[in-house]
């Protein structure tokens, strides 16, 4: 309740009594995680949020300042806070805080302490001691809401000034560690010159250039670690500007590992120290880069020949003080062995190249051997570094620094025990533990600056198996490498079974899924030859029906010829009649194509049976049967009817005919006028009779081929079906196979993991500690469990 009071005052409208509820609430949230929780969940960060933009924002004067110390005190180190701080949108509000014009000329002393306490606060939310989910999730959110954008547009500002650069640098160096969207997008941030060049860049130019401010100096070293930051691509574009591929010969543009080996070869030994650890950072956990990088050639002088950067380096080690350099004599030699371990730590080929020049072995057992000052012991145990690293990376290629041999000369001119103490010094030393605290360096002065965080995390990792590898015998190395070469013959041997099975699990599936496609192909074409045969079933009947009809109509047809014959009228009128009727029969043919033209026939014929009148039955009954089949043709050929149009002014010549015709049957005898009109009807009905007779046997024709290509389908479906099941039989056979062959593979397996045990049994007979793969993974699982310690620690 009394914190629920307090926050009320916040909103109070009087200022004095807000402004000194958010002084006691600052008191209170002070190393209290609990009444930060519920500072926090009384909607705190809204209500100061709200007070910051009404105050206005960085411009802002002391309530402004005492807002965001308050905010700090909510968030730092609290990460429930953070995590609600996020979810409620609130890292979006602070964008305007950021917002510079072109004049950043007369910033006031409060305006700067605003500023620098908000890039404080931004930086807690991004820090690398918080958790890692936590901290990822908030560099998201700072660059979709376009702060890192804003950040950026200060960093490349002019006019700003050099602690609130500084500050901005550091910012935006945590915002953009390990977050490969963030370092992508600074990558592509270009300064506003003529050119333009790359913030990259811009800022090495700062780092290299000893007139700038220490802590200017350091902010960048600091940016330029977290871009490369597990980047790897970040790392390969960088160092391929020193390869000789890629290198600009025309000299208008300087490219960042340009910079990096003048900062590496300058006289200023802050500036090769910087360029030394920048450059290790291009090469950490990257294999492939150092390999690449055994590639740079340095031009030293006129008429000299190129020499490659590992030898130059150690040329430049190797000189130690005769060079006059300003700073610190211990630095430079610091980061170029810093470097050089960098590089030779889990690369062989590395390691080879260095020890092709006969020079570097004597210098390094030289500079061990000789008991030097204080300052001197750290460059001891550096180099005592560097020759551990020669021979636990060595790969034995040259004959004369073979492990064996490296480990005798050691013996003799160093001392196993006292070569151990020299390794020591690098642990023991103050400078070491500071810089393993935290990533960024934080040195008073450029004397001290020693160490790189990311260096102390491989000296921590190496320091054990190098001294562990200087006691082995020669004998217990050819045991160790013959149990190694085993070991990964017995890996190699269980990565091609896997393999194997990997694919031959691949082939089942793909058989699987083709027997998946084929079944279901299969019901397809089963369900088609079912409709198909109940097509052809109706087809069937269709067609038996009209063959009923048209027995029917032919039966009915002779009957008619029979009537026609018994009347026995055989005239010259008759005869001229029958051949205006062929000539209308051949003017029938011709529009055969247009059905429509029965329905007008029909209906002249029925006009002419009531002009004529009553005829003979016969021919009443053939008449009515002709009348009545052409109705039923009338239904099917309803889809003609808009054709039959352009045939109507032919169809009005005929009826012209017609009535001639009638004209002429009138004239004429009774009899004869009778046997005309029975004549022309009957032609008539068996032109129609003719023409549906066609007309059937063409769709019976028709039903046949449909029938036979029926056929054809079906058969070919019954044979798709029997390749299909002959498929299946096949592939049940290979599944059967390849069950077969696993469990061969699986003894096989079984042999190879006794003969390890009974290898691993041998050793332990001869006093080889070998760890089980339980202890192993127990003792990987304890390294991650302390690395995770001291993350929180730090």
């Amino acid at each position: 309740m009394g914190v629920s009071r307090l926050m009320d005052l916040l909103a109070d409208s009087r200022e004095v009594i807000r402004n000194d509820g958010v002084l006691l609430l600052q008191q209170l949230t002070k190393s209290n995680a609990a009444i930060q929780k519920i500072v926090a969940f009384e909607n705190a960060f809204e209500r100061l949020l709200d007070i910051v933009t009404e105050e206005g924002n960085s411009d802002g004067g002391i309530v402004v300042e005492d807002c965001l110390l308050l905010l700090q005190n909510l968030l730092k180190n609290n990460n429930s806070n953070q995590n609600f701080f996020k979810e409620g949108s609130y890292i979006q509000r602070m964008k305007p805080w950021f917002e510079v014009g072109d004049d950043n000329c007369g910033w006031s002393a409060q305006k700067v302490t605003n500023l620098h306490l908000m890039l404080q606060l931004v930086r807690v939310l991004v820090s690398p001691t918080n958790p890692p989910g936590a901290t990822s999730s908030c560099q998201k959110a700072v660059f979709h809401c376009g702060l890192l954008q804003q950040l950026c547009t200060i960093l490349m500002a002019t006019g700003v000034p050099a602690d609130i650069l500084t500050e901005t640098i550091n910012t935006v160096s945590e915002v953009i560690r390990g977050c490969q969207m963030n370092q992508d997008y600074f990558a592509s941030v270009n300064a506003p010159s003529n050119p333009p060049r790359p913030a990259i860049v811009v800022l090495l130019m700062s780092m290299v250039n000893e007139r700038q401010p220490f802590v200017l100096r350091c902010a960048v070293l600091y940016c330029f670690q977290c871009f490369l930051y597990k980047n790897q691509k970040g790392q390969g574009e960088i160092v391929s500007t020193l390869l000789p591929s890629t290198i600009d010969a025309t000299g208008n543009s300087v490219s960042a590992g340009q910079l990096l080996c003048g900062g590496l070869f300058s006289t200023d030994s802050l500036s090769n120290w910087c360029a030394a650890v920048a450059l290790a950072h291009a090469l950490q956990e990257n294999a492939t880069l150092k390999e690449q990088l055994l590639r740079v050639q340095l031009a030293t002088s006129i008429g000299n020949p190129p020499v490659s950067l590992l030898q130059q380096c150690t040329n430049i080690l190797s000189q130690g003080d005769k060079i006059d350099r300003r700073g610190s004599k211990v630095q430079t030699r610091v980061g170029l062995l810093m470097l050089l371990c960098t590089w030779l730590s889990n690369c062989s080929i590395a390691v080879t190249h260095f020890l092709h020049n006969p020079a570097n072995i004597p210098f390094l057992t030289g500079q061990i051997a000789e008991n030097l000052g204080e300052e001197e012991q750290l460059v001891q145990g550096l180099c005592a570094l560097l020759l551990g690293i020669s021979i636990y990376y060595n790969d034995n290629s040259l004959e004369n620094y073979r492990k064996e041999k490296l480990k005798q000369l050691i013996e003799k001119r160093i001392g196993r025990e006292n070569f151990i103490e020299k390794l020591g010094f690098i642990s023991k030393h103050e400078l070491y533990s500071r810089a393993a605290q935290k990533p960024q360096p934080g040195f008073s002065s450029p004397e001290h600056m020693m160490f790189d965080h990311e260096f102390t995390k491989l000296v921590k990792e190496l320091e054990g198996v190098i001294s562990k590898a200087i006691y082995k015998s020669s004998e217990e190395d050819k045991k160790e490498e013959e149990v190694k070469k085993t070991l990964e013959q017995h890996d190699n041997i269980v990565t091609q079974y896997k393999k194997v099975i990997r694919e031959q699990d691949q082939e089942l599936e793909e058989l699987k899924q083709r027997i998946t496609t084929l079944m279901s192909q299969n019901e397809q074409l089963q369900a088609t030859v079912t409709q198909q045969v109940s097509q052809i079933q109706q087809h069937k009947d269709q067609y038996n029906l009209l063959k009923v009809q048209l027995g029917k109509d032919t039966q009915h047809h002779n009957s008619h010829g029979d009537t026609f014959q018994m009347n026995g009228i055989q005239t010259e009128e008759v005869s001229k009649l029958k051949e205006e009727l062929e000539e209308w029969k051949n003017k029938h043919e011709l529009l055969q194509g247009q059905i429509r033209e029965k329905d007008f026939l029909i209906e002249k014929l029925k006009s002419s049976q009531l002009e004529i009148g009553t005829t003979e039955l016969s021919s009443q009954s053939s008449r009515s049967g002709g009348l009545d089949h052409s109705n039923e043709l009338q239904k099917e050929l309803e889809m003609l009817r808009s054709q039959l149009q352009l045939q109507s002014a032919e169809i009005s010549q005929l009826l012209i005919e017609n009535q001639k015709l009638q004209v002429m049957n009138t004239t004429a005898d009774p009899v004869l006028g009778d046997s005309g009109a029975i004549v022309t009807k009957s032609s008539e009905l068996e032109g129609q009779l003719e023409q549906q007779i066609k007309e059937l046997k063409s769709e019976v024709k028709a039903l046949s081929e449909e029938k036979e290509s029926l056929k054809q389908h079906l058969d070919s479906s019954s044979s798709t079906v029997a390749i299909l099941q002959d498929e299946k039989i096949k592939l049940q056979q290979e599944v059967a196979e390849s069950k077969k062959e696993q469990d061969d593979l699986l003894v096989l397996l079984a042999d190879q993991d006794q003969k390890l045990s009974a290898l691993k049994i041998k050793l332990k007979d001869l006093g080889v500690p070998v760890e089980d793969e339980d202890d192993i993974e127990s003792g990987d699982q304890g390294d991650e469990d302390e690395d995770v310690e001291e993350e929180e620690q730090d």
